[in-house]
């Protein structure tokens, strides 16, 4: 009842509540008729069906009657234990967000342990435990499927997280860094700029770069419009950035369609991508951190990421750059 912006509607739904109460109450009372004395007979009601079927007005049973009373008594205790009138919370201060809220907390002091083993772990190690997986797995049917599907496979607009190939990298850190924050991918409209022609030109020079069936000599052309206007986010070679999101256009994978038809459509109209941050999706919950942990970690074991770059060894130090007087003794001097 929170939610209410107007003072009018609490008291609205009090009144009909009550009104409605005790409007059942009083048309009970009214169809209810005195209990007949021995030997008298009930009130003809002047309905008569096949002859001698007469209507008579007995008394409702007593037993029916204290059903229906029963149910106005539960009516009126509820409605002062628990919130029905208005903004009137109840005598036990019982809230739908209030049960939820504790359920919540018991939920995750109960499994508090179990995310602690996994967020002390990395998420190589993690992404090969089975009970981590099954944990992961929930938690990417509850936050992710939606959109990457059930088995993680994507549909149009949305990628497949089941391959090896990544708009932001498959790095442990960098799925971390998506799954947590989200991404925003832009890719601005060149339809103006090339023109119908040029956009042609471009994507079927794009289609020769994966090795798809595609018109030569609109490639050729097309070419050097692709180095003036596409190769800054999408690498001269067509490889993709990364730091940008840009895809990769020399693989056979294809987020929007790999069709003539679709490449046009992308380079004229651009593409708009947005993936919301689980950060905020999961709201404040004590164990947020370690549930994106897990999650990160399902996602890298679905078998497309990239295993983290071996540090860098450090150059061992040249015999020659020790201190003279490190040990060494000064020979003595010949006669």
């Amino acid at each position: 009842m929170s939610d209410f912006t107007s003072g009018f509607w609490p008291i609205y739904i009090s009144v009909i509540t009550l009104v409605s109460i005790i409007g059942t109450w009083v048309f009970l009372k009214s169809q209810t008729t005195r209990k007949l004395a021995p030997g008298e007979k009930a009130e003809l009601m002047e309905h008569t069906w096949d002859g001698d079927l007469q209507d008579l007005n007995n008394p409702l049973p007593r037993w029916w009657l204290g059903l229906f009373n029963g149910t106005l008594v539960f009516a009126v205790v509820y409605l002062v234990l628990w919130p029905g009138l208005g903004n009137y919370a109840g005598v036990l201060g019982w809230t739908s967000k209030g049960e939820y809220e504790a359920e919540v907390k018991a939920a995750e002091a109960k499994f508090q342990p179990i995310y602690a083993k996994f967020l002390g772990q990395n998420i190589v190690a993690v992404s090969s435990d089975p009970e981590a997986l099954a944990i992961g797995k929930n938690l990417f049917l509850t936050y992710c499927s939606q959109c990457h599907g059930s088995d993680a496979a994507g549909a149009r607009g949305f990628p497949n997280l089941t391959d090896k190939d990544w708009l932001y990298g498959g790095e442990p850190d960098t799925i971390v860094a998506t799954i947590t924050d989200g991404r925003a991918g832009v890719m601005p409209a060149m339809g103006e700029a090339l023109g119908p022609d040029g956009t042609k030109e471009v994507a079927n020079y794009v289609l020769s770069l994966s090795g798809r069936p595609h018109d030569a000599a609109l490639a050729a052309a097309g070419q050097t419009k692709f180095a003036e206007n596409c190769a800054a986010c999408h690498m001269p070679d067509g490889t993709g950035m990364h730091a940008l999101g840009a895809p990769n256009l020399t693989d056979s994978v294809w987020l929007y369609g790999g069709s003539e038809g679709a490449i046009i459509e992308t380079i004229t109209k651009g593409r708009n991508g947005a993936m919301p941050g689980m950060s905020q999706t999961m709201g404040t919950t004590s164990n947020k951190e370690a549930k994106l942990h897990l999650l990160a970690a399902y996602v890298y074991g679905l078998g497309g990421g990239t295993p983290p770059a071996a540090p860098a060894a450090e150059a061992p130090v040249a015999d020659d750059a020790a201190p003279a007087d490190a040990g060494a003794t000064e020979a003595p001097a010949k006669p």
